[in-house]
This record gives C-alpha cells, sequence and structure tokens, in this order.
C-alpha cells in the first residue's frame, strides 16, 4: 500500500492506541513512545518545535515493530534506547534510529533488530509476565526490571548478567524509583506496599503500607500503589491511595493532596508536583498541598509523563496515554501541540 493510501485497519488501530511509555534521547531531540501494539514511533522534537513546523513534522519519523505485546516501558541510556513488553527487556541503538531517519527509511517495520534482548529467569518457560517498570542505578551501571512475576530483576548491563533478585511483594510490581543518598530503590505494587531495598545486600530495609493511614487510605479504589518518585528524604506515592508526600526518615506522609481519580505517573517540577491518572488532566500541586491548576490534555486518561531535561532548546513536558497522540508542553501552562502516530 503506498504512503498516500488510505488504509482502514491502521486507522481503527490508532482509534483504539494507547501509548504507555515514553523516553526522550540522550541529546533530547528526539522522543520514542510505545503501544499497546507493540510499537515504538521515534518523533523529533527539533522538527516539531521548528519555526517551518508542519502536521507531518508531528508524526513519527521512525516507526517498529519492538515487542509482540504492548511495550510498557521505555528508559533511555547514554547511547541505547531500552524497551520491556511480555517477559524481556531489548535495546535499540540511537545513532542507529536517527541514521535510519537521515537515510530517508521512515518505518522499519518487522525487520528491525535489537542490538541485544534480556529476559529473567522465571520459574517456567510458560511464564511471560509483563515488565512495567525499569530504573537505571547509574553507580554499578546495573538495570532493574519489575512486574507481572512480584520480584525486581537486576541486571548488569555491561556483561548482560541477572546478579540479584528482590522478593518480597505478594502481587505485580508497577513502579520503581531510586534513592541514591541512601543506596536504596523503592518499588511501588499491587499489595499496596511500597517496599525499601538496600542495594547492597539485596534486602527490604522497610516496607510502607500506604492504605492503612486514614489520611491516605481510598478503599473505594483499592490499594495498590501505581506511581512513586523519590527527592533524597522525600517520597511521593499514590494510586488506590491518595497521592501523598512521605518523609522518609520518620516514615510519616507530611502532605495529602486533593487530586480526583487515581495517579499513575508524578514527578517533582521545581517547588510543584506534577501528576496524570484517571482523567484527561495534569494536576499541578504546591508542595503544601493545595492545587494551583488542572491542564487539559488530549488523551482521556493517562499513563505516561515526561520532562525533558536532556535539552535546554527542546525543554517540553510529554504526556501521553488512551489515545495516539502524544501533548507537548512547551509552557507548562497549557498544551502546545500533539504529536500524533499515524
Amino acid at each position: 500500500m503506498g504512503p498516500n493510501e488510505f488504509d482502514p485497519q491502521r486507522s481503527l488501530q490508532v482509534l483504539h492506541m494507547t501509548v504507555f511509555s515514553q523516553s526522550f534521547s540522550p541529546c533530547g531531540k528526539f522522543l520514542a513512545a510505545g503501544n499497546n501494539y507493540g510499537e515504538i514511533g521515534v518523533f523529533s522534537l527539533s522538527a516539531a518545535l521548528g519555526p517551518e513546523a508542519t502536521e507531518d513534522s508531528k508524526t513519527p519519523i521512525v516507526t517498529f515493530k519492538a515487542h509482540d505485546g504492548p511495550v510498557y516501558s521505555l528508559l533511555s541510556t547514554d547511547s541505547q534506547l531500552l524497551s520491556a513488553g511480555n517477559g524481556e527487556v531489548r535495546a535499540w541503538n540511537w545513532a542507529e534510529l536517527v541514521k535510519k531517519v537521515s537515510a530517508g527509511l521512515g518505518t522499519l517495520g518487522e525487520g528491525s533488530k535489537a542490538v541485544w534482548s534480556r529476559k529473567p529467569q522465571y520459574k517456567t518457560s510458560l511464564e511471560v509476565p509483563e515488565i512495567n517498570a525499569m530504573i537505571i542505578n547509574t553507580k554499578d551501571n546495573s538495570l532493574l526490571m519489575a512486574g507481572g512475576d512480584n520480584k525486581i530483576h537486576v541486571m548488569d548491563l555491561e556483561s548482560g548478567d541477572f546478579k540479584m533478585v528482590l522478593e518480597g511483594h505478594s502481587d505485580y510490581i508497577h513502579c520503581l524509583a531510586l534513592r541514591d543518598s541512601a543506596g536504596e530503590c523503592l518499588s511501588g505494587s499491587e499489595d499496596g506496599a511500597v517496599r525499601i531495598w538496600d542495594f547492597r545486600t539485596g534486602r527490604q530495609v522497610h516496607s510502607i503500607e500506604v492504605f492503612k493511614y486514614q489520611e491516605c487510605s481510598r478503599p473505594q479504589y483499592g490499594k495498590y500503589i501505581s506511581c512513586l518518585t523519590t527527592d533524597s528524604d522525600w517520597m511521593l506515592c499514590g494510586g488506590g491511595p491518595s497521592l501523598s508526600l512521605w518523609h522518609l526518615r520518620s516514615v510519616t506522609p507530611t502532605t495529602v493532596y486533593p487530586v480526583p481519580g487515581c495517579q499513575r505517573e508524578a514527578c517533582f517540577h521545581q517547588d510543584l508536583v506534577l501528576s496524570v491518572g484517571d482523567g484527561p488532566f495534569v494536576s499541578h500541586c504546591h508542595l503544601s498541598g493545595d492545587v494551583k491548576a488542572r491542564i487539559p490534555c488530549t488523551p482521556p486518561s493517562l499513563y505516561s509523563m515526561r520532562l525533558n531535561y536532556s535539552s535546554q532548546e527542546h525543554r517540553v513536558l510529554s504526556v501521553a496515554g488512551s489515545s495516539g497522540k502524544i501533548d507537548i508542553f512547551t509552557n507548562f501552562g497549557y498544551r502546545a501541540f500533539s504529536l500524533t502516530f499515524t
């Protein structure tokens, strides 16, 4: 089928598309997004933000099939794009992706080859749990991945060997965060707990059952933890329980944010807390607890939010969810435009 011919099947796919994951390139000029069809689309921020940008500038410069199932997590190293789907992690060289773009190859389709692929040691060969979260510990160059088998698998990025498994959750893990200052990793799970792990020993040092704290509990939504981030001695978490700010040394919630619905991503930005989840809004909250603003978005429900710190020239906030459109915010107070899968 030619590039300008109408493809009804693809139109239906785009209509029912969900973008679960995003990652900016190391240079900050590109954004990769993973969807429910196992595809990764790479968008050029330089083209989309340029003075001569057209609607075509806001579509993928390259799209390829990365996994058989949804791409739940994306992460960039200094040179590679890591993608996680059902049961395994794959790596793609950013330089190769950009080279294919400059060569005018456009869609890579089924023929694209991962640089490497790794699968944790599961109980049986029939077990294919999804990998929901990945994070890199730069101190020892290890990749932490977690998901449907309730465990955190730690892989040495240099050798590709799995060197540790952190076990303790009783249900699948949604999110991971690092607390570098203490040499710790935090994980949030469907079981309602945020568990804190010591990197050196691989042992759990604390478990916070957020739903048991009255000020955070929302039984109507459940007890699961779906978002988690840290900043030194502070932790943000939410999901079934309300989005809340915790002091980790005293293990107490200091602020509960009155944001409706379940939040799936949250982060600190300057003196604000940003979060997305149920509903088409990015919530801006003061650290003190007041909601400053709720900025409208295109997708009716949101799964992913990323800040581009890699390039001052392309400093944007990107938000994605149950739509083939990814909203881009140049000024965080309003949506500038949307990138669109085609």
